[in-house]
C-alpha cells in the first residue's frame, strides 16, 4: 500500500505545500527548493506514472534544479557583502 502512495499526485502536491508553508517559518531559499520539486513532481505524475526510483530520482533532480535556479536569481552580486547601516535597536 505504501508503494501506491508515492504515485499519487495530490500527495506531491500537499507535501510541495507543507514545504512551502516551512519555507515561510523557516527562510533561506532551502525548503523552497524542495516544495518546487515536489509540486513539478506531482504535475508530472498527472502525465506519466514511473517507477518509484525514476520517481525519486526526477524528484531529486527537479529540486536540485529549482534550488540553484533561485540561488542565481536571488544572490548577492560576486564579491558583495550584505551590510547593515541601521541598527534596528538604535
Amino acid at each position: 500500500m505504501t508503494g501506491a502512495l508515492w504515485s499519487v499526485w495530490w500527495l506531491w502536491l500537499a507535501g510541495a505545500l507543507v514545504l512551502g508553508v516551512v519555507e515561510m517559518l523557516l527562510p533561506g531559499f532551502i525548503f523552497l527548493g524542495f516544495a518546487i520539486g515536489a509540486a513539478l513532481t506531482g504535475l508530472l505524475l498527472l502525465a506519466v506514472a514511473p517507477s518509484l526510483p525514476v520517481l525519486l530520482l526526477i524528484f531529486a533532480a527537479l529540486s536540485l534544479a529549482a534550488w540553484l535556479i533561485l540561488r542565481r536569481t536571488f544572490a548577492l552580486p560576486h564579491g558583495q557583502v550584505k551590510r547593515f547601516k541601521d541598527d534596528i535597536n538604535g
